[in-house]
């Protein structure tokens, strides 16, 4: 008899939905006197932070809310953020970790379009959110504080503290696996290239792939020490919330990222991990050689956001660091390529290391497949490393698709691939390494910045005849915006006041940092020629 033809079935013996909630479950288990969260003066266990997860999950039922439902929380790097990964899911709902770079619009857009039951946030953030709420004007939604010891600023928005309300739960709550792992753990807002956010919807599969692919990609060891530089909004911080429960690891939090708070803590703490964009390894460059001498002991990075000047790696390295390159996106759960390191490129000289490092990589382990191919026909380009071929990626880290918005889901699903829209060529070794993006999206800092965006607001000022926004190289930050403005006759207008027109009508961290004012290169059927803007900001001093 054939062995499918032998009554051999999928019972509750053998088989289990896969869920990250597990990992928290079974680190308070196996070791609930093992350090999980520092921040400040407060130091939890595992048993004393899953205790908290509970009363989080079971004072969210009893408020109301079910399966399916959306929290959302806007908050730094603190203990709370790292909580609500496990306890929002544990009541079944879903987890909305809101980007804080945001501006007010935006922020009361997604807590509408995520039809938002609750809000968890803390009071660095309450300008933005008190203008966010009135603007949703939605007396239903229930607000709910941080209180964070270590901040003084700001104001308490919300009806209850977040101690205050899960001290009213059961830290003993039974919460329920999902029945289906495919049911959707979060939800996070990209913003593409378009000026309203997008809903990327992760299920509990994916985040458990990604999480256990984190920590093979990395080669974690138990127990590691981890410090959040890298913000828990984004993509959920990676998935590292559950790849550190999963191997019973430290959260070290962090509220800013700043050289010297960072290299201190990595010294006080024994840090070992911690991720981020070209950015945070540049802040880290710029910090003083005493504070970097004080660091003893090996620490291994993990880069993504924009590709990373083979420059900052190599400097990096120089410290005593171990640079791991990774790529994804919002739609992959965060890195799903990885530019695994093979043991003979050990023997070239350090700038040539830092140059195979920059490139993006293979296929996590839990990636199907991933191809660089004619974004027309989807046919693979040949892997020369100079042909020149969009991303497509399939498999098991892959967004379930975009809320309420099946057309997009569709087209970036077409053909039975991920549309990645950034654009790349194919090595023989079969690492991919990006050259363009289709998107014309600005990476700046890690963050997304829409080039239609900002050139949507620069049409809004009555001096402005013409726009286009590009990404102009930034030591820095890897990318910021540069504006090119064509004025209208006789119109006066300084960069300075482009600059602030721009900030009252965004998020700070969107705003060009460079203007231009220039007549606009068009192609006769009217379309920016964006290829010669983007080596005129690259020339410009």
């Amino acid at each position: 008899m054939n062995i499918y033809e032998n009554n051999l079935y999928q019972v509750p013996a053998n088989f289990e939905a896969l869920t990250p909630l597990k990992f928290m479950q079974h680190a308070a288990m196996v070791y609930p006197n093992k350090l999980a969260i520092v921040h400040g003066e407060i130091r939890r266990t595992w048993a004393q932070t899953y205790a908290r997860c509970r009363q989080l999950a079971h004072r969210l039922k009893i408020h109301g809310v079910g399966i399916g439902d959306t929290v959302a929380v806007l908050s730094p790097n603190l203990p709370e953020h790292f909580e609500v990964h496990f306890g929002v899911p544990m009541a079944g709902a879903v987890l909305n970790s809101i980007n804080t770079r945001l501006d007010a619009r935006t922020v009361a857009f997604i807590l509408q379009h995520a039809e938002a039951k609750i809000l968890i946030t803390e009071r660095e953030f309450s300008g933005v959110v008190k203008e966010a709420l009135a603007l949703l004007n939605n007396p239903d939604l229930l607000v709910i504080d941080i209180v964070d010891p270590t901040f003084d600023s700001g104001e308490y928005l919300g009806s209850i503290s977040y101690d205050d309300f899960i001290a009213q739960g059961d830290e003993n709550f039974i919460w329920s696996k999902p029945t289906n792992e495919w049911n959707a753990i979060s939800l996070n807002y990209t913003s593409g290239t378009t000026g309203d956010p997008k809903g990327v919807v992760y299920h509990h599969r994916g985040a458990y792939l990604n999480a256990i692919s984190n920590v093979m990609s990395w080669g974690m060891q138990s127990h590691a020490v981890y410090l959040w530089t890298l913000p828990m909004f984004h993509c959920n911080g990676w998935c590292f919330p559950w790849s550190i429960a999963a191997i019973a690891g430290v959260n070290v939090c962090l509220r800013h990222v700043r050289g010297e708070a960072i290299l201190t803590v990595i010294e006080r703490e024994k840090v070992e991990y911690l991720c981020g964009a070209p950015m945070v390894f540049n802040i880290i460059n710029d910090t003083s050689d005493v504070l970097k001498e004080r660091i003893k002991h090996p620490v291994k990075a993990m880069v993504a956001g924009a590709p990373p000047p083979p420059a900052i790696i190599q400097k990096v390295e120089a410290m005593g660091f171990t640079i791991t390159h990774t790529y994804g996106l919002t739609e992959t759960y965060g890195p799903s390529v990885v530019c695994a390191w093979q043991e003979d490129w050990q023997e070239h000289p350090a700038d040539h290391k830092a140059k195979l490092k920059a490139r993006q990589g293979v296929p996590v382990v839990f990636q199907d497949d991933l191809m660089v191919a004619d974004p027309i026909t989807m046919q693979p380009v040949a892997k020369d490393g100079q042909t020149l071929g969009e991303i497509f990626m399939r498999g098991n880290v892959v967004m379930k698709g975009y809320l309420k918005n099946p057309k997009t889901t569709n087209e970036a699903f077409e053909g039975g691939w991920f549309h990645s829209g950034d654009i790349a060529v194919w090595h023989e070794d079969s690492y991919i390494e990006i050259k363009d993006r289709s998107k014309d999206v600005i990476i700046s800092g890690g963050e997304n910045i829409s080039s239609i965006e900002l050139e949507e607001i620069l049409f809004r000022h009555p001096s402005i005849q013409d726009a286009a926004v590009v990404a102009k190289p930034d030591e820095k930050w890897g990318e910021v915006p540069c504006a090119f403005i064509k004025l209208k006759t006789d119109a006066v207008l300084s960069a300075e006041e482009v600059i602030e027109f721009c900030r009252a009508n965004t998020a700070r961290f969107k705003v060009p940092k460079h203007v231009i004012f220039i007549d606009i290169p068009r192609t006769p059927t009217g379309k920016v020629q964006k290829f010669i803007l983007r080596e005129w900001a690259k020339n410009d001093s």
